[in-house]
């Protein structure tokens, strides 16, 4: 799963993703910085199971701290967005083809309004941040509808004439967006509109259809940027009341950023998503950097904290429904065949199965599998065993036994 770092140009996306990833990218108060995707490896918080089964583990893919494993994910940023971007306008056609390879979005507004709707600097708060959020939506929507109408015609003689399924066609049409059967079938049962003849689709049908898949296919966190400006209280107020279906979280990406570099450096004692930090070398700080850090100390204490990884952790494990797993080799030792205790954890989507989870781990595990073991319960489970939080599994294969 592929996280896609969005949103209109210039309003931090860049920051938001160095401050996640610390991979480098490039910064500039300008339009358009970005024009290749900038790729980077954040970490989402999860309960490890090593002090429920009374083992100390030495993990290989994640860090384990205090009984939480930070597990690796993918964050893609991709070429800020503008008004028409689904005409060709500014990078748009650059920007939504990158889109395709995101399960899911992080949308970077800029909850101050300190940027016009072409991603220009203007006054705080002379920009409505619920307006970006809405053209984002509809450059989105717009951009696969016209994919879908485009076929149109097509799929209404493959289903009329040539007796073909419309799951399928539609299935066949929207893979290369990332959009699943699954997906379809939840967007086809919506609306009973959606059951009459595909020929007596109007455009606004289509159209409401092609909403639905958005939502679906793509679900999305606000993550309310510069949320240390006075001008975004009230903003983040009316984007919470405003989109009541998504998940808005203040963030300050600058702040955030701060926080990583000054902890690398060994002058703080900071984890993504702490609430407050220790300075631990006064001594070496100057006395700007010390103003500065009491103010993101003042912004932790209203907000709660720099909001970073809250919008990444959500996006993976509330919007995605991503649940960790636990692979071993030994169900007995819960080691590998190094003797590494709880080597890996691997994030699935709710609703995976035991046989996802081998196809997960190598190809051959999941074409040979043969059965699995919930190795804190000793259960031998088959392949339709549905995977629940912190199960720890071996798998038993044709293919050879692996973890």
């Amino acid at each position: 799963m592929i996280a896609g770092v969005v949103g209109k140009t210039n309003v931090g996306k860049s920051t938001f993703f160095s401050a996640a990833t610390l991979a480098p990218a490039k910064i500039s108060n300008v339009p358009f910085t970005t024009i290749e995707p900038n790729r980077g490896v954040a970490s989402v918080r999860v309960r490890c199971v090593c002090k429920e089964l009374g083992v100390v583990d030495n993990p290989r893919n994640s860090n384990c701290i205090n009984g939480i494993r930070w597990v690796p994910v993918e964050l893609v940023d991709v070429a800020g967005l503008v008004p028409d971007a689904h005409k060709g306008r500014g990078l748009g056609n650059k920007f939504l083809d990158d889109l395709r390879q995101a399960d899911g979005f992080i949308h970077v507004v800029d909850a101050s309004g300190s940027t016009d709707a072409s991603g220009n600097p203007c006054e705080p708060g002379a920009r409505d941040p619920v307006e970006d959020v809405k053209f984002l939506e509809h450059e989105i929507t717009m951009w696969m509808f016209q994919i879908l109408k485009k076929d149109w015609d097509k799929i209404v003689k493959g289903v009329l004439q040539l007796k073909e399924d419309l799951l399928g066609l539609l299935c066949n049409r929207l893979a290369g967006l990332m959009v699943s059967k699954k997906h379809i079938l939840s967007a086809l049962k919506s609306d009973e509109s959606f059951s009459k003849r595909v020929d007596q689709w109007s455009d606004d049908d289509i159209m409401t259809f092609v909403e639905r898949i958005r939502k679906i296919s793509k679900p999305m966190v606000i993550a309310a940027n510069k949320a240390d400006i006075p001008t975004a209280e009230e903003n983040i107020k009316r984007l919470k009341a405003e989109f009541k279906d998504y998940t808005v979280i203040p963030c300050s990406a600058e702040a955030e950023l701060a926080l990583r570099l000054a902890a690398k450096k060994g002058l703080i004692s900071y984890m993504p998503g702490d609430k407050t930090f220790e300075i631990i070398k006064r001594e070496e700080l100057t006395e700007r950097q010390k103003l500065g850090l009491a103010k993101i100390k003042d912004l932790m204490e209203k907000w709660g904290s720099t909001g970073v990884q809250e919008a990444i952790e959500a996006i993976y494990l509330k919007e995605l429904k991503m649940i960790p797993v636990f692979p071993v080799e030994d169900a007995g030792k819960f080691t590998d065949h190094k003797g590494n205790v709880l080597p890996d954890v691997i994030l699935v989507q709710e609703g995976a199965t035991a046989r996802d989870l081998a196809y997960k781990i190598h190809t051959d595990l999941g074409e040979g599998f043969l059965f699995a073991i919930n190795a804190k319960s000793g259960q031998k489970v088959g392949e339709g065993y549905v995977l629940k939080e912190g199960d720890v599994i071996k798998i038993v294969s044709a293919r050879g036994i692996k973890g």
